[in-house]
């Protein structure tokens, strides 16, 4: 089945940049980064950012850029067979070098898991070696991710948030 990512949630003021691979199929579906019930990425985030929950949407979105978060995808497009990044075949990366011309201070690029590290790296050799960015392939927040605990990934992610953003 061909995924075609969604649009990046990003404005002039982010100067960090969270990396999934694909949006998973309820995600597709809903239009809206993980959307899956029991993906941690927005409660860990709440968490880490000291504010309530959104329950709308474009609240959590918003609540992102307040603190200057932006979220993307390493993948733009590619085939795959249910949500798992281990499925996912014939990838097409995003292009991150127009989007960093065009939101010149993201400083810091996370990875939300594995997948999203390794594809970025397949596809942006040039950016890795900027030294005016810097790079951490995070834990995923995916309930496929089930060895790490909300509290293993709020820790793990806060460190690197902490010293991105001075929370």
């Amino acid at each position: 089945m061909l995924c075609i990512g969604l649009q990046p949630n990003i404005d002039k003021n982010c100067t960090v940049l969270v990396l999934g691979s694909m949006p998973g199929i309820k995600s597709l579906e809903e239009q809206q980064y993980y959307a899956h019930p029991q993906n941690r990425f927005w409660l860990m985030m709440a968490h880490l950012l000291q504010e309530k929950l959104p329950s709308v949407y474009e609240e959590k979105l918003a609540m992102l850029l307040r603190h200057h978060i932006a979220l993307w995808d390493s993948i733009g497009s590619c085939e795959r067979e249910g949500s798992l990044d281990s499925a996912i075949h014939d990838e097409k990366g995003n292009d991150f070098s127009a989007l960093l011309r065009e939101y010149p201070k993201i400083r810091t690029i996370c990875f939300n898991g594995g997948k999203s590290a390794q594809t970025f790296k397949r596809y942006n050799k040039e950016l890795l070696k900027r030294e005016d960015l810097t790079f951490h392939a995070m834990p995923s927040t995916s309930p496929a991710n089930a060895r790490w605990r909300l509290p293993m990934l709020e820790e793990t992610w806060g460190k690197v948030l902490t010293e991105a953003l001075a929370l």
